[in-house]
């Protein structure tokens, strides 16, 4: 039995993953679903955000479907987002960017660099470290360099090794790696890459960084394909897995019903493809499809529909494909 833990966490992640959790059911009403009660709003309730027991349950589960989480700027609260990663090991962060002109896969190390944890707060300096490993760099890397050479395309590294010795360490590494694997790459700095990116898109395929520099470049890449509420993401590990929206919980926006859904439902298909479904995955984008070219979005593309009302459009085009 298949087993999914749902998570919709907090803000606009309570409206957005039930429309991807029905499109789910709908191809896979076989599998095990199990919710898991974490985030902001569960600490207000208890005073802690995130339990070992809530960690033990994520890791029963074949793949985790994740909603957002608000993150409060306050020294005595732990990130849940980075407590999950840490615990299940899910090193790479994969954030797919494509339409009909380019396919950009950024592959962002997920466990350290900047947000690592390790902080120290005083009266007069506040320091986090920053924190990147050998071992963290060779395996990122290799997990960039396999989907290069799946996709067949060009690996670039994106650093600022011109400021950051770190850096030059993350790239010397990475420059390494795909040289003895034979993967043609080449490197920019990350403010270069930035721009160039977005003036060339057609010109990336797969981008790997370190990442808060890959947090920051995947956010910025949603611009090209119209903006955060359609960009999914996937967390992978050796044994876990977690698929989630790049947004935040948006809680301006929470409870109105007009967050986009659409990246919550991509984080659905690159689910699908990552438990071997590949058809299921490619029915859901071109369900996607077919209801924007009838003009039904939300209000971030310039449309009408509401969430709720964006998820019963694409379960009717899913029933009409079946």
């Amino acid at each position: 039995m298949t087993r999914i833990a749902v998570v919709e966490g907090d803000g606009i992640g309570h409206e957005v993953i039930p429309v991807a959790c029905r499109i789910l059911e709908r191809l896979h009403p076989e599998y095990e679903y199990f919710k898991v009660d974490v985030g902001y709003g569960r600490w207000e309730r208890t005073g802690c955000p995130c339990t070992d027991p809530d960690i033990a349950e994520l890791k029963t589960a074949d793949a985790i479907l994740f909603g957002a989480v608000t993150t409060p700027p306050m020294k005595d609260y732990q990130s849940v987002v980075l407590r999950i990663r840490k615990a299940l090991d899910l090193y790479a962060n994969l954030r797919p960017v494509k339409n009909d002109r380019f396919d950009i896969m950024i592959v962002r190390e997920n466990t350290e660099g900047l947000y690592s944890g390790i902080e120290e707060l005083t009266a007069d300096r506040a320091t986090t470290l920053r924190i990147i490993s050998r071992k963290g760099s060779e395996r990122i890397v290799r997990k960039a360099i396999d989907l290069a050479r799946q996709r067949n395309g060009l690996l670039t590294i994106g650093h600022k090794a011109n400021v950051i010795k770190s850096d030059v360490f993350f790239r010397d590494i990475c420059l390494a790696e795909a040289k003895a694997a034979g993967v043609p790459c080449n490197d920019r700095f990350i403010d270069a890459l930035s721009l160039d990116l977005l003036q060339h898109p057609e010109n990336y395929n797969v981008v790997v960084t370190t990442n808060m520099f890959g947090d920051i470049l995947s956010d910025v890449a949603a611009y090209l394909v119209g903006g955060l509420g359609l960009v999914p993401s996937a967390n992978i590990g050796d044994h876990h897995a977690l698929f989630e929206p790049v947004h935040g919980s948006a809680p301006d926006i929470a409870g109105k019903n007009i967050a986009n859904p659409i990246a919550a439902v991509r984080s659905v298909s690159m689910l699908l493809d990552h438990l071997g479904d590949s058809r299921g995955a490619a029915h859901i984008e071109s369900s996607i499809r077919q209801v924007l070219n009838k003009g039904i979005c939300t209000r971030d593309m310039g449309g009408s529909a509401g969430t709720r009302e964006f998820g019963d459009a694409l379960i009717h085009a899913l029933r009409s494909a079946e």
